[in-house]
This record gives structure tokens, sequence and C-alpha cells, in this order.
């Protein structure tokens, strides 16, 4: 399928709203109050747009990584340390639930399992896919020097499982949306998806 061209960045769902498929260790606590203000100067209607589509307000927003083809924003840039400085490892966040929706099939299908598999018996795939952990990493301390904060502990995992597992595809197709060609498996399951678009915008 034609996957959607990244475009240049400007800046726990409800029950009836896909979940993200962040994982829970990977998830803003629940319990870290809401600043309701972004750290960066991202457009209102950005903020309103990721606020509608995970039915909360974003905690530590700092961008829009990638914009859907209908115009809104399905992968954002979070700080990589909440407001009350807790550590924040998903540098690169998916938004739009059906885009979410879509992804969590493929992981029902058994791909992460295959995608698994592979990685042990192929050095070459395992080559790339630390690749993308490491420039995974590098763009994380770098959104934390932008932004004045300590780095995350270089032991702290990257997303998605990396380098060494594939167990949250939501994560790894996140950061092959906001960087294309960094991230081998993001990009199988890029290419396996759906127009999540084709229908509108979700918001």
């Amino acid at each position: 399928m034609d996957s959607p061209e990244p475009k240049p960045a400007e800046g726990a769902p409800p029950s009836d709203v896909p979940d993200s498929g962040v994982p829970e260790s990977d998830a803003p606590p629940s319990d870290v109050p809401d600043s309701g203000v972004p750290e960066t100067d991202v457009p209102e209607g950005d903020v309103e747009a990721v606020r509608r589509q995970l039915g909360r307000p974003p905690r530590g927003l700092r961008g829009v990584a990638h914009r859907c083809p209908c115009g809104n924003p399905d992968v954002v840039e979070t700080a990589p340390r909440l407001p009350d400085g807790s550590p924040f490892p998903t540098l690169y966040y998916l938004t739009c639930p059906r885009a979410a929706s879509a992804i969590g099939t493929l992981e029902g299908s058994g791909l992460m399992r295959e995608m698994q598999a592979r990685l042990a018996d192929d050095p070459e795939l395992a080559a790339s896919y630390q690749a993308a952990h490491d420039d995974y990493v590098a763009r994380r301390d770098k959104a934390a020097e932008d932004a004045g904060m300590e780095p995350l502990p270089r032991d702290m995992q990257s997303t998605g499982g990396m380098p060494s597992r594939v167990k949250c595809l939501h994560a790894l197709v996140a950061h092959e949306l906001a960087a294309p060609g960094t991230n081998p498996f993001g990009r199988e399951a890029l290419d396996a998806l759906p127009d999540w678009w084709s229908d509108g915008p979700c918001v």
C-alpha cells in the first residue's frame, strides 16, 4: 500500500477509544497531574486534536512528529520526562485511535512472534533493529537536551522492546512514521496496514 508520507512537525484513552498500544510501563502514570499546558509552542488546534484522540489532555507534549494524510496529528513527540520529572521513555507516541486499532489487529495476528523469530535468525536484521534502538535513544537524548532536562539512564529501554525484543508494534510504527527509514519492523507493520485515514479524520 502507499504509506503516509511524513509531514513537517508543527509544534489512558477512554473505554470507547481504541488503546494507543503503549505498554503500561511506557504510559504516563495515572497519578501524575496534567499540566494542561504543552512544553513547547504547539498550535492549540493540534493540542485539542490530540486531547480528543486520547480522551485526556496530553502530558509532556513537545510537538507533532508526524501528521496523518487527513491533517490531524497521528504521532506526537513527548518529553523524556513528564512535568513532575518522572522518566517517560516513549519519545514518539501514536495518538490516532484508528491507526492504533489497525495495529492492534496486526499484533493479534501473531506478526510479532514471527518478527521475533526472524530477529534471532537474521544477523543483518538484528543489526538494523539495533541501529533503530540507537537512533531512538539519540533522538530522545537530544529532546532532553533541547528541553534542558537530564537524559534518561542509558540502560533504560528505548521503545517497543528494542533492541532485542518485539513487543509493541504501535511504538515501532510511531518511530518509523516520525523518522522514516529507521525502524525495519515499524516499516513492515506500516506497509501491512490499511489506509486508516480513508474515512476521514478520526476526531
